[in-house]
């Protein structure tokens, strides 16, 4: 049960929140539409990847588990490997330039400052370019938002990956703008 009267108390995570307060949804599912899945040279995967280990490194389940549900979706790999995300990427195979801009991601997770001109030096040797790792850095501390909001405000998440695979198909191929845009 969440801190919080809903609406609809059926709505897992963000999707009850979301539903309580269509007007702040809007830009928050508009935000997500552009850092995982507009034009870049990063995959949405990729992307979606970086989001589901940011939740993971928050412990934040809803997040954590749709978001990699969404990345196994646009990767085309089994539910089985959500959990390889909590393993460092054991069996997910990731690019070298890719393993650089999550460590970026990590230490975003812990506070911003914890970025170094070593690590961005390191991402760039990888051959990542600025806007790869501006966006690395966008997507980590936005999902730092995302995870306090769920979780800040109780809200309950399903446990078994399962309960994931048709939300993971949704994000990954129809996208995440739900309500529309108010406009004032």
């Amino acid at each position: 049960m969440a801190h919080i009267t809903l609406p609809d108390e059926s709505l897992p995570g963000i999707v009850g929140l979301f539903n309580f307060r269509p007007e702040t949804a809007a830009p928050l599912q508009l935000l997500a539409e552009t850092l995982l899945r507009s034009s870049s040279s990063l995959t949405s995967g990729e992307r979606e990847l970086i989001a589901a280990y940011v939740s993971h490194l928050n412990n934040c389940h809803f997040c954590h588990t749709s978001h990699a549900a969404a990345a196994m979706a646009h990767l085309e790999c089994d539910l089985a490997l959500i959990d390889d995300i909590k393993n460092d990427f054991r069996q997910i195979e990731v690019s070298p330039k890719l393993r650089a801009l999550l460590r970026i991601a990590a230490k975003v997770q812990q506070s911003g400052k914890e970025v170094r001109e070593e690590d961005v030096a390191n991402a760039r040797a990888e051959q990542a370019t600025d806007q790869e790792i501006h966006d690395t850095v966008l997507i980590a501390a936005a999902f730092c938002m995302f995870n306090r909001y769920v979780d800040g405000l109780g809200t309950w998440a399903p446990q078994e990956h399962e309960a994931y695979r048709e939300m993971g198909q949704r994000m990954a191929h129809t996208g995440y703008v739900r309500f529309p845009v108010l406009q004032d």
